[in-house]
């Protein structure tokens, strides 16, 4: 990973440039206060060694997972049965001292499960809203993709909004807010698959993997006599994540890192292996987790580096291969990592 020094604004005053001992200009820094990254530091290594009592062995997962948290994104955890991926939504949302909901998404699961509903109370002659599954600070939606898009939708407004529209009213969803759900690709029988507008909502999507042997015979070893998560306990709460989060916040991002972000998600809307490319919303996840990253690195500046690095988790669940690309054998991913070699990388000096 590419390191620039860099220089801190004060309030109000434009970002400028630094030099390198061998005169290179960078430019970095951001105006206004410097972040608090040690707060960051403090509190993601925490979760993250929380996280890794229950998941060992995947430690390129877990950092998603945090930096989608600090995002204030989704995820989607989408891999083969038994690899743990509820294992890790749940590990994460008992890290944090904060509400926590799991919905088993089944095909007779309805939208008012998921949201809420309004129900006549006969007392006082009124209709009172009792909450659904969605409001709390962590929903864990396991298997969503076997609900029917009816039932999926109802989260859409959540997901993108923070808040739930029931029978006029509407009711804000506390922050911080984040839906981790999961769904397994091969069992396709009585399963509805994403829709466009569901897909593009997660911020980014992962896959857990078979654990390496030595991961695999501590498994062994460690989960047979009892569940670790049984065992674990909060390290953070939620006001200490809305800390952080604001942090993650005031990143710096140069124009040159902006327009990078952007050359990437055009290169897919004029791809012609594509039939649908990433939205505008794909673009500013993609920056949004750029500058988590860069946060949880201990930098308050993003480096082009962080963009490339999150490209695959951030925009190969929103991209549609076209019938000639699929009938030729080219997934998605490969499409993506030659659009992505395609464009050009500012230098980081200039970024």
């Amino acid at each position: 990973m590419l390191r620039a020094p860099h220089t801190v604004g004060t309030a109000g005053d434009p970002v400028r440039r630094g030099r390198r001992g061998d005169g290179e200009d960078v430019t970095t820094g951001f105006a206004g206060q410097a972040p608090d990254l040690d707060t960051v530091h403090r509190v993601t290594g925490a979760v993250r060694q929380n996280i890794e009592r229950v998941i060992s062995g995947k430690p390129d997962v877990v950092n998603a997972a945090l930096v989608v948290l600090l995002a204030e994104g989704h995820l989607l955890i989408e891999d083969v049965p038994g690899v743990g991926k509820t294992q890790l939504s749940k590990a994460l949302a008992r890290s944090i001292d904060c509400t926590v909901a799991r919905i088993q998404f089944t095909p007779d699961l309805l939208p008012s499960d998921v949201t809420g509903v309004s129900i006549f109370n006969q007392d006082t002659r009124q209709f009172e809203f009792r909450p659904g599954g969605v409001f709390a600070n962590i929903v864990v939606g396991d298997e969503i993709n076997r609900a029917s898009p009816k039932t999926q939708s109802a989260l859409l407004e959540a997901m993108e909004e923070r808040q739930v529209s029931v029978d006029n009213a509407t009711y804000m969803l506390e922050k911080p807010f984040m839906v981790i759900a999961t769904q397994n690709p091969i069992e396709m029988e009585g399963t509805y698959a994403l829709p466009e507008a569901q897909r593009d909502r997660f911020m980014a999507r992962v896959s857990v993997g078979y654990p390496v042997e030595a991961a695999e015979i501590a498994m062994l070893e460690g989960h047979t006599a009892h569940n670790p998560l049984d065992d674990l306990e909060p390290v953070t709460d939620a006001g200490e994540i809305r800390k952080v989060i604001e942090i993650v916040g005031r990143v710096h991002v140069s124009s040159a890192v902006h327009r990078y972000a952007v050359a990437l998600t055009t290169a897919t809307r004029q791809s012609n292996d594509l039939h649908l490319g990433a939205s505008p919303r794909a673009t500013l996840h993609l920056v949004r987790a750029a500058k988590a990253v860069a946060a949880t690195q201990g930098r308050d500046y993003v480096l082009p580096d962080d963009i490339h690095g999150i490209t695959s988790p951030v925009l190969a669940h929103r991209l549609l291969p076209n019938v000639e690309a699929t009938m030729s054998g080219r997934t998605t991913s490969a499409i993506l990592t030659g659009i992505v070699e395609s464009v050009p990388v500012p230098d980081a000096s200039r970024a």
